[in-house]
């Protein structure tokens, strides 16, 4: 079980409904990602994909931070995340992001809503929340503009997600909706109204 350091150079990407480029952040040179504001709905393949990627089980660790741009409407959460197991032609994945504006809300129900896992393209946030509130999203500590480091334990069905080095995941998912057996490529996702970098971005594979 090795763990690869993977570059964030501009050229080992594809942009998938996206903007992305390479830019200088306070001196380290990073990937930034926004949303191509042409794509209306949410939790859809707005990523940087990475070229030439297949993962199947194993650990994705990365730092991303998240700035709300200029023209982000009023529900805005700075959404930032990871998709994997990323079919060929972007039409089914698996997703894990965070929402920054909720950490420290003041609001206890927007910080409950803080993680959230979806599955592209049937599971999106809002079918889960009608369906098991509570069960696919959670609390954690974290803020706009900061590095958080972003950690996701894959295997089979279950996916963990770890925030700042916790010991303990912030969200734990048992029954990933395309099963245990999908593969395919890494994404650096966004979402509608964020400014995303990326960087430090390491995977080991368990197979």
């Amino acid at each position: 079980m090795e763990t690869e350091k993977i570059s964030m150079e501009l050229s080992g990407f594809k942009a998938v409904n996206s903007y992305i480029k390479n830019t200088d952040f306070d001196g380290e040179i990073v990937l930034n990602v926004n949303k191509d504001p042409k794509v209306i709905e949410v939790d859809e393949p707005t990523y940087a994909r990475l070229i030439d990627s297949d993962f199947h089980n194993g650990i994705i660790e990365l730092k991303v931070l998240s700035r709300l741009l200029p023209d982000a409407p009023d529900y805005s959460r700075g959404f930032i995340g990871v998709a994997f197991r990323i079919n060929e032609d972007d039409t089914k994945f698996e997703g894990i992001y965070i929402r920054p504006t909720n950490g420290r809300n003041e609001n206890q129900n927007r910080r409950n809503n803080s993680t959230q896992y979806f599955s592209y393209p049937d599971y999106k946030f809002d079918l889960f929340r009608k369906t098991n509130p509570g069960k696919y999203e959670s609390y954690a500590d974290m803020g706009l503009d900061e590095w958080i480091d972003f950690k996701i334990v894959v295997e089979g069905e279950y996916v963990k997600l770890f925030l700042n080095h916790s010991v303990q995941p912030v969200l734990v998912v048992n029954d990933m909706k395309h099963g245990p057996d999908m593969r395919g490529a890494l994404g650096l996702w966004v979402d509608i109204g964020a400014d995303g970098y990326f960087k430090n971005l390491k995977v080991t594979k368990f197979d």
